[in-house]
């Protein structure tokens, strides 16, 4: 059972005495009675992909003979971390197959072979969309090499150091490196729908480098790498970076337009759904050779779909608005890019497509950020006018000694039941305010406060105006409970 990032089985047998081109078509055979898909043939080896079922995950196997040895590695083209020895049984039913196909070929139905395999397949055309998976992935040989740009991937690297950079500088500020408190994330730059739609704009941009922990960026991290190890070395860095960022921003336009304020939005897979996107949309036409296509669209497909089903779970804390999004956005950038792709000498095609896609996405997300209504700084905005209001109303209570009653009772009639009856309005037209529950319920109680200031102050003014104290006691019991509903609303965040 192997483990690791790719995990593989390599393996060297000894064919001493077999005509190389006679093992090769032996080899060619087995793989296709195995039903696996063929691809990449040369005079020297091939690449095969298993089909992806229960007993296989689409593992690349490849085999390359040199020297009257011949080299087999059967590699994961997944995201799993643990083979659960699939690669070592691959190469054991390759062998075993070979071994039953020396029984029953002769020399003419080998060489008839080579002829018709020489056709098929080493004619192909080779280009920089007709390469094995593993071409890329090689290059990652230990864990610096991760960060390490190189023919290929390039962008990928860069991309994944300045994430981990921008958290360890987190960390070292004084950020918790396991569960950050949603404060610190909307400081370091989340995307926060209040402060987003409060002019601070370039939250869609930095969200999509601020992770939520430790976990979260190592889990982003990971996925990116594989996406990256295989899709740069198919749209080459600059498309690569072009694509990465502008579905980072549409993911982070999409959570904005989707989530409540109580949504803080943070991390890379906006982004990462978008390169799968792209994928996904290559995977679906004739650009990649059809020998990968069929297990990594299956394989890429199944992450996809388990992570975003899982995104709906209650209380699950995905931002599944931002990967919906970034999957959606990656789609169409793929297919945008396929003429590109086509005719890849072409720079024109390739530059021009993504001044589109750029102006396109700026565009779009400039007329949904203007659209957005602000409820939340509209609520902050008359909740200070509340405030006001409740401090013109109260200064009542700050007379001086031996005002005559005909003052008090103007101060209470004129100004303190009249500037109640307004904060009561104020506090109504909430209601029509799109709220988190918490404030919700906080206006609740901001409701009630104001319905026993009104009844308070109206009791004091029949009091004084019929100079008795038979109201004393029900005044007090407002004040009671005023005092009650003045502690509960301090409690509140």
């Amino acid at each position: 059972m192997a483990f690791g990032f790719s995990p593989k089985h390599v393996k060297e047998y000894d064919i001493e005495n077999l005509d190389h081109n006679y093992f090769l078509v032996l080899a060619i055979e087995a793989a296709l009675k195995l039903k696996w898909n063929v691809g990449f043939v040369s005079e020297t080896g091939f690449i095969a992909y298993t089909m992806f079922s229960w007993a296989s995950w689409g593992e690349e196997i490849s085999i390359k003979i040199k020297d009257n040895k011949v080299y087999v590695k059967s590699e994961i083209t997944g995201l799993q971390l643990i083979d659960w020895g699939k690669n070592k049984k691959n190469i054991e039913k390759l062998f075993l197959t070979i071994e039953d196909l020396k029984k029953v070929l002769t020399k003419e139905d080998i060489e008839s072979k080579r002829i018709e395999l020489k056709q098929k397949y080493f004619s192909k055309e080779k280009n920089s969309l007709n390469k094995p998976v593993s071409t890329t992935k090689s290059k990652i040989t230990d864990f610096p090499s991760i960060f390490k740009p190189t023919d290929g991937y390039f962008a990928t690297p860069i991309l994944i150091s300045l994430n981990t950079l921008i958290f360890l500088v987190m960390v070292t500020s004084g950020v918790n490196i396991l569960l950050p408190e949603k404060q610190s994330i909307i400081n370091w730059g989340a995307n926060f729908r209040p402060l987003t739609l409060d002019g601070q704009w370039w939250r869609l941009f930095t969200a999509c480098f601020i992770h939520i922990g430790i976990f979260h960026l190592l889990m982003n991290m990971y996925a990116l790498l594989f996406i990256g190890l295989l899709l740069e070395p198919y749209l080459g860095k600059t498309r690569f970076f072009t694509a990465y960022l502008i579905a980072g921003i549409a993911a982070s336009v999409t959570s904005l337009w989707w989530n409540n304020f109580t949504m803080i939005s943070a991390g890379a897979s906006g982004a990462i759904f978008g390169m799968y996107g792209v994928f996904l949309a290559l995977l679906t036409t004739n650009l990649l050779d059809k020998s990968i296509k069929k297990p990594l669209l299956i394989s890429i497909a199944v992450f996809v779909g388990y992570n975003i089903l899982n995104g709906f779970k209650p209380n699950s804390g995905i931002d599944n608005a931002g990967h919906i999004g970034g999957l959606i956005t990656g789609l169409i950038i793929g297919y945008a890019f396929i003429p590109s792709l086509k005719h890849d000498e072409n720079t024109g095609i390739k530059f021009s497509t993504i001044g589109i896609l750029t102006t396109v996405l700026l565009v779009s997300s400039v007329l949904i950020y203007k659209s957005l209504p602000n409820d939340f700084a509209i609520y902050e905005t008359k909740l200070k006018k509340f405030a006001e209001i409740e401090s013109m109303a109260l200064e009542v209570y700050h007379l001086p000694k031996g005002t005559p009653n005909k003052v008090i009772l103007s101060e209470l009639k004129d100004r303190g039941i009249y500037y109640w009856n307004e904060d009561l309005k104020l506090v109504n037209s909430f209601e029509k305010l799109n709220l988190p529950r918490g404030i919700r319920e906080k206006n609740r109680l901001l409701k009630k406060y104001c319905e026993l200031r009104l009844k308070n102050y109206k009791l004091i003014y029949k009091a004084i105006k019929e100079n008795t104290d038979r109201y004393t006691n029900q005044i007090n019991k407002y004040n009671q409970k005023i005092e009650a509903i003045i502690k509960e609303l301090t409690a509140r965040p």
